[in-house]
C-alpha cells in the first residue's frame, strides 16, 4: 500500500531534515569571511615590521631606490 509520501515513506521528515546542516555550513563560511576581512583591514593599517613610514622612507633612500629630491619631497609630505 502506498502512503501519501511515496513508496519509501521518507517524505519531508527525512529528506528535509539534512538542510539545516547546509544552512549551518553557509553561516559558518559567512562569519569566517567577515572575520577574515576585518582582520585583513586591521593588519593593513598597522606598521610594517614596527617601522614608521619615515623609517621606511629612510631605508628606501639608503638602498638607493629613491633619489635625494624624492626623499625630501616625501619627507615633507610625512611631516
Amino acid at each position: 500500500m502506498m502512503d501519501r509520501y511515496g513508496e519509501h515513506g521518507w517524505g519531508m521528515g527525512f529528506g528535509m531534515g539534512w538542510w539545516w546542516i547546509i544552512g549551518l555550513i553557509i553561516m559558518v563560511i559567512i562569519v569566517w569571511m567577515v572575520v577574515k576581512i576585518i582582520n585583513q583591514n586591521k593588519n593593513s593599517n598597522t606598521r610594517v615590521g614596527n617601522k614608521s613610514a619615515f623609517d621606511i622612507l629612510k631605508d628606501r633612500y639608503a638602498r638607493g631606490e629613491i633619489d635625494k629630491q624624492e626623499f625630501e619631497e616625501r619627507k615633507k609630505d610625512l611631516m
